[in-house]
């Protein structure tokens, strides 16, 4: 009787246990990023806003990034997301003039951002990491 109680509350607590929701990721940026970086922004627009810029759009971020982090050539894209995504992870925590990939002219106008410590849990970095990466893939900044 003892066991079939035992199991019982053991069921009853996995039934009424919360799943893990699934962070947006998008609205994650739309609340945390979106306030500096623009989601989609044509170069074009970019040059016609240049003084009102905050940051630069992150679908130009995107697109350094996955340029500039490279640790051989013919790198796996598994790997090159992973790796992106890590280096994407640290830098919104750890932001330094160092790290940055922006051009010469992006840090001139924009600097180093700040640090977004605090702001996200780590689930929502993680998800925002994947979603810059993923959302621009095929899009250019044009």
């Amino acid at each position: 009787m003892k066991r079939i109680f035992t199991l019982s509350l053991l069921i009853a607590s996995l039934a009424t246990a919360e799943t893990p929701q699934k962070v947006d990721a998008e609205a994650v940026f739309d609340r945390v990023c979106a306030s500096c970086h623009h989601k989609i922004l044509g170069k074009t627009e970019a040059k016609k806003h240049f003084k009102t810029l905050k940051a630069p759009p992150m679908i130009e971020v995107s697109a350094q990034l996955k340029n500039n982090i490279r640790i051989v050539e013919d790198i796996d894209d598994e790997i090159h997301r992973a790796v992106v995504v890590a280096f994407i992870k640290d830098y919104v925590i750890n932001p330094h003039l160092d790290k940055s990939m922006c051009t010469a002219m992006a840090l001139e106008k924009f600097g180093t951002m700040p640090s977004q410590k605090g702001k996200l849990t780590e689930e929502e970095l993680q998800a925002v990491s994947e979603w810059v990466y993923d959302y621009y893939k095929d899009k250019e900044f044009k």
